[in-house]
């Protein structure tokens, strides 16, 4: 398997290597063949090359089989004339990475404010109300006046119904039960079309088990009681919001792994930012950046019918959760460890869980 690695902005470099070794190992353990080829975007590549990220890089990550992320400092590329190019953004839009699959489940030794749930939120990825991927050409906010702003939101019935297929099939696997989450009582168009879609795929799953719930009563509940969910999909800002608070509820933003899958490439991708704060000082939480690479390895066994590949992926994450258990994390967590020696135990914990 060919892995572009990008390490990032920020704290990126720091728990990229953590992940990276683990992925030797594992490699090592599994015999998974990984060639990993080590490029830069972001701050990196602007000073050399003029721009965050360049199109020979998105040639690389074309003819590779993944592509694993840091966080980058998406707030900083505000001018794209500059060169100034959010990393995220484009290579969602350029490599169609239409799913943005965010799990989040609770981990023995993480105190948290619910019981035990494990779930998770599938976020269409490529429209809605995000104004930098939903038009040919052009930008879908607009300043009328000096007073006045509009934002248009894009939804589309082809991407309703891939981003409710890939969600009714990750159902299908899991515990047959999915929540369609919408505001249809205000957008009746729009989320209407969603609906509509989701209804239609369905018709491929009698198996599924489907309910659905207004975006802002879904916050309450999924607050209250986040054991009775378990795959949801949504559209792409209430996904981005709702997978951020489920994170959170399961201890931290640092335990959520992202993937970002399309129908030929995916991107692996820390679910936080690049909190340049903390950079450099050994203190970061690795755990999301390498959940991350588990995942990218599970849609590669699944896409190429590569059981090795998914051993390898349960593996990463059970030594993730054997190390949250042990009290071997970073002090954010509640352990007393720094990121590299976070890094050390979750490699110790690898072997034992294989």
């Amino acid at each position: 398997m060919d892995i572009v690695i990008i390490p990032g902005d920020g704290i990126g470099p720091e728990t990229m290597q953590v992940s990276v070794e683990l992925l030797q190992k594992a490699d090592a353990m599994f015999g998974l063949g990984l060639n990993m080829t080590h490029e830069i975007a972001g701050h990196d590549s602007l000073r050399l090359h003029g721009a965050t990220v360049t199109q020979r890089l998105l040639d690389q990550v074309k003819a590779a089989d993944g592509l694993l992320l840091g966080p980058m400092a998406t707030y900083d590329f505000k001018d794209e004339a500059k060169g100034e190019i959010n990393p995220s953004k484009f290579f969602r839009k350029n490599l169609d990475l239409y799913a943005n699959i965010r799990p989040a489940k609770t981990y023995t030794g993480i105190k948290t404010l619910t019981g035990p749930f494990d779930l998770v939120v599938v976020r269409e990825n490529t429209e809605g109300f995000y104004a930098d991927r939903n038009m040919a050409l052009g930008h879908s906010e607009i300043l009328v006046t000096d007073d006045v702003a509009i934002s248009m939101r894009r939804i589309t019935r082809v991407c309703c119904e891939r981003i409710a297929r890939s969600a009714f099939e990750l159902a299908r696997l899991r515990q047959k039960r999915l929540t369609l989450v919408h505001k249809a009582n205000v957008l009746r168009i729009t989320d209407g079309l969603f609906l509509q879609a989701c209804a239609d795929v369905g018709q491929d799953f009698p198996d599924v088990a489907v309910d659905d719930f207004i975006v802002d009563a879904m916050m309450a509940h999924v607050v209250r009681a986040p054991e009775k969910f378990d795959v949801i999909v949504t559209t792409n800002m209430f996904g981005d919001i709702l997978s951020d608070l489920t994170a959170e509820l399961s201890g931290s933003l640092g335990l959520g792994g992202s993937l970002n899958a399309g129908a030929h490439h995916a991107m692996g991708q820390a679910a936080h930012g690049s909190a340049p704060d903390i950079a450099g000082r050994n203190i970061a939480n690795p755990f999301s950046q390498v959940l991350s690479a588990a995942m990218l390895l599970a849609w590669h066994a699944s896409r190429r019918d590569k059981p090795h590949f998914w051993a390898a992926s349960q593996a990463m994450e059970k030594a993730v959760s054997d190390c949250v258990a042990a009290g071997e994390c970073t002090r954010d967590i509640g352990g007393q460890l720094g990121t590299r020696e976070t890094g050390q135990a979750l490699c110790r914990r690898l072997q034992s869980a294989a």
